[in-house]
């Protein structure tokens, strides 16, 4: 039960340290929260978990796909609050619309047969 609370503190404390980072520098803040901590985090839980090599693989390559759609969250975002729409509306089109991407995304990666 430590085990998962040391997971729960540390994962938690990552994201905490980003918002307060943003507070004060954003672009420290936004460097930071690009990282790959999540992916970096789960892949040490597994290992510690006794995952085997080739599942960690399996993970690493499947994000590096589901990646490329969140990126149009993070181009449409900031370019909807630029022109005023407001923060909870750009922020719900801005996750609609990388939801979209991410259903057109899944049949496509299975076509050229990426296994997800």
């Amino acid at each position: 039960m430590l085990y998962y609370i040391l997971k729960f503190f540390i994962s938690a404390l990552i994201i905490v340290l980003i918002s307060e980072i943003a507070k004060r520098h954003s672009g420290v803040a936004a460097l930071v929260a690009a990282l790959p901590l999540t992916s970096l985090l789960a892949m040490i839980w597994m290992h510690f978990d006794g995952a085997e090599s080739l599942q960690i693989a399996a993970l690493s390559s499947q994000i590096f796909w589901l990646v490329l759609p969140s990126l149009v969250f993070f181009l449409l975002l900031p370019l909807l609050l630029k022109h005023s729409l407001g923060f909870w509306s750009s922020l719900g089109l801005s996750v609609t619309t990388t939801i979209i991407c991410y259903l057109l995304l899944l049949p496509l990666l299975r076509r050229v047969g990426v296994q997800l």
